[in-house]
């Protein structure tokens, strides 16, 4: 893949609750059109958190924290199933239909996809991702994936059947993740994926298990989610980052629109309208003004004034803070370089020269506010677009929501 799909990324990933003192319980039986289920596997979406039906079909999680939680249901056999839980101030118990995967039980002729090998490497470089992390990292099941590619909105979209199984190698995760949505715009070069992963660690020696810990914290270090935790409890110094302001000014040295557009059709139209045969040399007055209309209308101007959290960000309930900002956040991590991988991303974003290799994130405002909880999970992951390094990591690089750092001896 070229570096040319890597312009801008939009990460979605699940909504997650906050951890508190008080915890809860979600509670519930797993049933079909006839009786219960027993044996069916329950998932807490982006957690490690899991239990397996008993044998009257009935689940138990305990120990919850107030907030918001996606249970994921699975049995051989049956639709993956999936709902969204709030706690608040009790627990919760829910009743869970799932219905027969009717694909499974039938023979079922496949539409043949010429470009699949294509489709499918074009998905796992924005799913999985392109870093060092990836090159460990493999879906194990990509039969579950069907690909829609639209060639009049110029938009390929991504279904699966049934949980995605993912080993990652790298960090001594296995994961299933429940895929709810991708879609990448080939006009725009902006892609989208949604889904809830359910994280297993995987069984290693203690040299696999101390290895897996430091790249598990290396993962961690920077990422969104360590960010977002930082930024809750107000302690972006001490963990290492700096926030900034991005603004766009027009550019002075572009011509304006109707300037250009006016020479270019005087210089490509003869009289009475009959088209010109016309030449190139890179030299000549259309060359100049083709050379003009590629300009950038912007250019970007940073404000090295660090961003006061104070004024940044703001309760919005009991569980959730809330920021809104104009322009853009440009946030700095000092505590870790950048990676030659990461440079040949395409990715990398300016920077002043006192900076040097320091991790550089982008984050532009989609839809207002951006809503997050206290262990760094983000309400509506729409309301952000992620540029820099943290649209260059992706699931490779993923921890649990409930990922707890350790001392490495």
């Amino acid at each position: 893949m070229t570096n040319r799909f890597f312009a801008t990324v939009l990460l979605v990933l699940s909504s997650f609750f906050a951890f508190a003192q008080n915890t809860y319980t979600i509670s519930g039986t797993v049933k079909d059109a006839k009786e219960t289920l027993p044996g069916a596997a329950v998932y807490l979406g982006g957690y490690k958190i899991s239990t397996v039906t008993d044998n009257n079909g009935k689940f138990n999680l305990p120990r919850l924290a107030p907030g918001i939680y996606e249970v994921l249901v699975q049995m051989i056999g049956y639709i993956p199933y999936s709902k969204s839980i709030e706690i608040s101030d009790k627990s919760v118990s829910i009743d869970v239909l799932l219905k027969e995967n009717t694909t499974m039980l039938k023979e079922v002729v496949i539409k043949p996809d010429p470009d699949r090998a294509y489709h499918l490497a074009l998905f796992k470089d924005f799913f999985i991702g392109k870093t060092p992390n990836s090159a460990q990292c493999k879906i194990l099941n990509t039969q579950v994936l069907t690909f829609n590619d639209d060639k009049q909105t110029q938009m390929l979209t991504t279904n699966a059947s049934d949980f995605l199984i993912i080993e990652n190698k790298a960090l001594g995760y296995n994961i299933k993740y429940l895929l709810s949505f991708f879609e990448y715009d080939y006009r725009t070069k902006i892609f989208y994926y949604g889904g809830h992963p359910h994280f297993e660690e995987m069984k290693g020696s203690k040299a696999k298990q101390k290895q897996w810990q430091k790249n598990r914290e290396l993962a961690y270090n920077g990422s969104m989610q360590h960010f977002y935790k930082s930024l809750y409890a107000n302690k972006i110094d001490e963990e290492g980052f700096v926030i900034n302001k991005l603004s766009k000014i027009p550019n002075k040295d572009r011509a304006p629109d109707s300037v250009i557009n006016a020479n270019v059709k005087r210089l490509t139209t003869g009289q009475a309208g009959l088209n010109n045969v016309i030449t190139f040399n890179g030299n000549d007055s259309l060359s100049h003004w083709l050379k003009e209309r590629k300009k950038h209308k912007e250019i970007s101007v940073l404000n090295r004034q660090n961003v006061l959290i104070d004024t940044l960000v703001k309760p919005f309930n009991s569980d959730l803070k809330m920021m809104n900002f104009k322009d853009e956040l440009y946030v700095i991590y000092k505590n870790e370089q950048e990676s030659e991988a990461y440079d040949r991303s395409g990715l990398k974003q300016n920077r002043p020269m006192e900076l040097a290799n320091f991790q550089i994130s982008v984050i532009q405002m989609m839809e207002p506010p951006v809503r997050f909880y206290e262990n760094g999970g983000v309400f509506d992951p729409r309301s952000v677009l992620y540029k820099g390094f943290w649209a260059y990591e992706k699931v490779a690089d993923m921890v649990p929501m409930d990922y707890i750092r350790a001392e490495i001896k």
